[in-house]
């Protein structure tokens, strides 16, 4: 089976959610400084990030598009990147704890001139933690790496007691907004 596109990025969730589509992708990684502007706006850095990702790619078969995403939890406008450590972490979800906040997943397709790109904003509700909670789920090793120090797909799953937009793009990827720009590259989802 031969590759249609390339991944700018290394994470295991973002390749998951392409393989549940059999999608047939390699992955090259973009290892570029993810900051925000002074003014920027979340979703122009989501943008602006997906965009800079799938460009920063040097892909062997150049005639192949790259993929670029990026995904940012957002409070009260701010962006909550990921957790410096465990204060940092507990911090993160004290301020979520009993609020609604916005998950911003760009995505972005570069091939060559041609460039493409989509946005997907999804609202998310959390019920209350408790300091216990917060601490046993920064213990379980989980939010180390994730934006807003929680992770909807597995144990951060727990602290969500709503969801209205794309659940996969909560994950990292907004399926629905990549399969629409893949498929104005002329790539569509596989069969097993």
């Amino acid at each position: 089976m031969s590759t249609s596109f390339y991944l700018a990025s290394k994470s295991p969730r973002r390749q998951e959610l392409l393989r549940q589509l059999h999608y047939r992708f390699a992955v090259l990684a973009a290892d570029i400084p993810e900051q925000p502007g002074a003014q920027e706006r979340p979703d122009a850095f989501a943008r602006r990030m997906a965009l800079e990702k799938a460009r920063a790619v040097q892909p062997p078969q150049a005639e192949l598009p790259v993929l670029g995403a990026d995904t940012d939890v957002v409070l009260d406008g701010r962006i909550l990147g990921k957790p410096r450590d465990r204060a940092d972490a507990l911090a993160m979800l004290a301020a979520l704890s009993g609020r609604r906040h916005q998950v911003y997943s760009a995505v972005a397709l570069v091939q060559g001139a041609r460039e493409a790109l989509s946005l997907s904003v999804t609202e998310v509700e959390f019920g209350r933690i408790d300091t216990e909670a917060a601490q046993r789920y920064w213990d379980s090793g989980e939010p180390a790496d994730k934006a807003g120090a929680y992770g909807i797909q597995g144990l951060g799953a727990q602290f969500v007691k709503a969801i209205h937009g794309s659940y996969s793009g909560v994950v990292g990827l907004p399926l629905y907004e990549t399969v629409q720009l893949l498929q104005q590259f002329h790539i569509h989802p596989g069969t097993p």
